[in-house]
């Protein structure tokens, strides 16, 4: 047994119950995982509100790092006692152990803490398929990304910044623009005092950008639709702010012959070799110093409610970990 996180409704973060759950041997492809920490993700609000839709009972979490306790038959890139950290279906990580699938599990190299494993693969490798896997993008482009001092965000910065690419961010107030510049932002709008979308136009001299990364979804699609230079691609890739409504796609066309998307990071890390591949580019950039991991906020797994209501209330900056 193992103290495990679940919801047995869907609903506000009063659902969220911490319970005693079976966890078991690993099957073929399976390893068991003992959690040092888990991960909080904006898709765990989802997944508990029913925006997205949950076999119930169900436990929560996309993301957690600690020692591998044991392996199913035919996993071969994990062994017992490695430290090893993941951002994988299906929901699970807050939990101290669970058996899960081994694919999308990555060791962890020794310049990576497992602190740091448990705060950085989803919005890591999010990052990196924004980046290199949803549009083409060159040294000296630009783009917008709302929420920069979020955790993705913040990665976010750091990745452009590496790789000489322009990122123009957006938050709420003036200490989350300081937080998204010190971490490699050219500029950072502050969406509660002024209009993003004009100022975009301002800052690239009317041009637009290459490409939108947006997670608010709702309340920032317009703009950031008007914010994309020809054949601009908007990438919506969360609903913090709630859905985005039904759309006219012929508005892309007389808007620029623009391009959207709606991807998904488990769509991206499904196949085995390439979910290894793009940790190990996410690895190398924190262990180059390219990037810092910022850890927020810490909760005990006893207060994964706190946690919630601390995200979903805009109250966090950076990476939040529930340490189990």
């Amino acid at each position: 047994m193992a103290r495990t996180v679940i919801i047995e409704e869907q609903g506000g973060p009063e659902v969220l119950r911490l319970v005693d759950w079976e966890v078991g041997e690993p099957g073929p492809g399976e390893i068991r995982i003992r959690h040092d920490f888990a991960g909080l993700n904006f898709i765990d609000c989802y997944q508990r509100s029913g925006l997205y839709k949950l076999d119930l009972p169900h436990a929560l979490g996309m993301e957690g790092a600690g020692i591998v306790e044991a392996v199913g038959e035919g996993v071969t890139h994990l062994k017992e006692g490695d430290r090893a950290a993941y951002a994988s279906i299906p929901p699970g990580s807050y939990c101290e152990a669970r058996v899960m699938p081994a694919a999308q599990v990555c060791r962890l190299p020794e310049g990576i803490t497992t602190e740091q494993g448990a705060a950085m693969m989803l919005q890591g490798l999010t990052v990196q398929y924004l980046f290199h896997r949803t549009t083409p993008l060159e040294k000296g482009d630009t783009v917008l990304f709302h929420a920069a001092a979020g955790g993705v965000g913040l990665i976010a910065c750091q990745w452009a910044r590496s790789e000489g690419i322009r990122l123009i961010g957006t938050a709420g107030g003036p200490e989350k623009c300081r937080l998204a510049l010190d971490h490699g932002a050219s500029d950072c709008i502050d969406y509660t005092r002024e209009d993003f979308a004009a100022r975009v136009r301002e800052l690239t001299d009317g041009e637009g950008v290459a490409a939108v990364m947006d997670s608010v979804g709702k309340d920032t699609f317009e703009g950031s639709l008007s914010c994309l230079k020809p054949f601009g691609m908007m990438i919506t890739f969360g609903n913090a702010s709630g859905p985005v409504p039904p759309f006219d796609l012929s508005r892309l066309g007389a808007m620029g012959s623009l391009k959207i998307t709606r991807p998904s990071v488990f769509t991206h890390i499904a196949d085995h070799a390439t979910c290894q591949k793009m940790a190990a580019q996410l690895f190398d950039k924190v262990e180059s110093g390219a990037m810092q991991i910022r850890i927020g906020q810490r909760f005990p797994l006893e207060e994964v409610r706190a946690a919630h209501e601390a995200l979903e209330g805009r109250r966090t900056t950076g990476s939040t970990l529930l340490e189990i």
